[in-house]
């Protein structure tokens, strides 16, 4: 199976697309991963790059894990459209669509969350795609085990932690079951 990642930092901090290829083995899954990402960019950069299409349309990927830019999320119009056009691509490839949700910073907390994941649940309803809610379950996690750091020392990128906690929701979603 091949899974390509397209995103920002968030996607690409602690090499988080090869952990997800790590749960994915310890479930009986090989997986090869490849990604796209550039720091600070959003779907609307991704849309303008051609190795993105090129890779969505002929990289003969099984999925493909798409990650918008997080803070700021910028015009969530823009996000909408260019995330639409993304999971086009996708469908078309006949690979399967995934986003991927992310988390708010550590300053603005759980409460800022519902925005986010408001944004990433509208495009996923409107385009009937999958949901990997990286984000809840980042503040379901914080909440369970206070004593972790999920964040990186700037607030806003994940810890090693907080990638393996992103990678093992993502891999819920790809793999279809809950991993403990």
């Amino acid at each position: 199976m091949r899974v390509l990642f397209i995103g920002n930092s968030h996607t690409y901090y602690n090499d988080m697309p090869h952990m997800f290829a790590e749960v994915c083995r310890q479930n009986q899954q090989e997986v090869e991963v490849t990604m796209l990402s550039h720091g600070g960019r959003g779907w609307d950069f991704h849309v303008e790059e051609p190795e993105v299409r090129f890779n969505i349309l002929y990289g003969g990927y099984d999925a493909v894990v798409l990650q918008h830019t997080a803070h700021p999320m910028g015009d969530l119009e823009v996000m909408d459209a260019c995330g639409q056009k993304l999971i086009g691509w996708v469908k078309e490839a006949g690979a399967r669509p995934i986003l991927y949700m992310t988390w708010t910073t550590k300053a603005d907390g759980e409460e800022a969350q519902g925005a986010m994941s408001s944004a990433y649940r509208r495009l996923q309803q409107e385009t009937g795609c999958e949901l990997a809610p990286v984000g809840e379950i980042w503040w379901r996690y914080h909440r369970e085990h206070p004593e972790e750091e999920l964040y990186a020392e700037d607030g806003q990128h994940a810890s090693r932690i907080g990638s393996q906690v992103a990678a093992k929701a993502i891999a819920e979603v790809y793999l279809g079951k809950k991993i403990c």
